[in-house]
């Protein structure tokens, strides 16, 4: 499905009055979500150290590793896919299963619940690198060096101990607060936590045949992937506003940044992504690998997704920048 106009994004959706809702509501539970928050930072931070240990002293095995690629790949997945381009943006359709499997898989990512990722990323595509944008490393900061690493730090991790308030779902995810599946999914995100650690547990245990097998896998796909994907994740809010080439005309300052792209499946070609919001595709160029645009199209060619939004070559060079490649 090709569109006209890609300037806009699933954020950009008619207001009625007065300004249709609230541009914040109060967190339910501050002190409670603010522990969380540094639990889920500090404890895959000192699992990796724990990791490291082990691996040197030889109890790393390629069952670890294995269980490592499955689980990360999978949520992974879940978050790029499905949290973002599904969700987010709608840059395609699928079944109700698919549409499950990938809120599922997503929420195992330890990012948050679907609904409010969803309206904190619409957020941000709505005030992007201005007052507003809830993880900008560029609004309101200090100038000069010292403001650049504030703003960095801001961007990559320090804007989710960001108080009181979070971006209202009913202003920016009304279409996922209307559907029962994803509200459920949403409400019911620490079962998911819960499943995405059982899961590399039980594939440990299985391809290993010990419950120590199951530890380790544990550790590995669960504690040591949780960090990896955080931080490949939490690069594109600030690396990806920070370093990198600019092909197209966007109005902030998004960027591409090529040796992040394959870890965050495709996510780091953020410029592109900034100039087409809806796109399916965010690797736009030939040698722009977007594994999260394949597995797209690989459902498209099985009839699993439709309604596939693509870029017309002739709307890519109103937007490109000159001499950009």
């Amino acid at each position: 499905m090709d569109v006209s106009d890609h300037s806009g994004n699933a954020a950009s959706m008619p207001e009625t009055a007065p300004e249709a809702q609230a541009e914040m509501v109060p967190v339910e539970h501050e002190t409670v979500d603010f522990v969380a928050n540094v639990l889920v930072i500090a404890l895959p931070l000192a699992a990796v150290v724990a990791a490291g240990w082990l691996a040197w002293g030889g109890s790393l095995h390629w069952q670890d590793l294995l269980v490592l690629f499955i689980t990360y790949l999978f949520t992974g997945m879940g978050i790029t896919v499905g949290f973002h381009r599904l969700f987010t943006h709608r840059s395609f359709e699928t079944t109700r299963a698919l549409r499950v499997a990938f809120a599922v898989f997503g929420s195992m990512a330890v990012e948050g619940p679907l609904i409010e990722w969803v309206s904190t990323h619409r957020k941000h595509h709505r005030y992007s690198d201005r007052t507003g944008d809830p993880h900008s490393p560029h609004a309101e900061c200090a100038p000069g060096w010292r403001g650049a690493l504030g703003g960095l730090a801001h961007a990559h991790v320090g804007w989710i101990f960001r108080g009181e308030d979070i971006a209202n779902p009913r202003r920016y995810a009304k279409d996922l607060l209307a559907d029962r599946d994803l509200r459920f999914i949403d409400r019911a995100f620490p079962l998911w936590v819960l499943a995405g650690l059982a899961l590399p547990f039980g594939l440990g245990l299985a391809l290993t045949g010990s419950v120590l097998g199951g530890l380790t896998g544990l550790l590995w796909g669960g504690a040591v992937r949780i960090f990896l994907l955080h931080h490949a994740t939490f690069s594109i809010n600030s690396l990806c506003h920070f370093f990198g080439r600019r092909s197209f005309t966007t109005g902030d300052e998004s960027r591409n940044l090529a040796w992040l792209a394959p870890i965050t499946f495709g996510e780091a070609w953020h410029n592109n992504h900034h100039a087409f919001p809806t796109s399916a595709r965010h690797g736009l160029g030939r040698l722009q690998p977007d594994p999260g645009a394949w597995l797209i199209g690989g459902l498209e060619r099985c009839r699993l997704a439709w309604s596939v939004v693509r870029v017309r070559p002739e709307h890519q060079r109103a937007k490109r920048i000159a001499g950009a490649a």
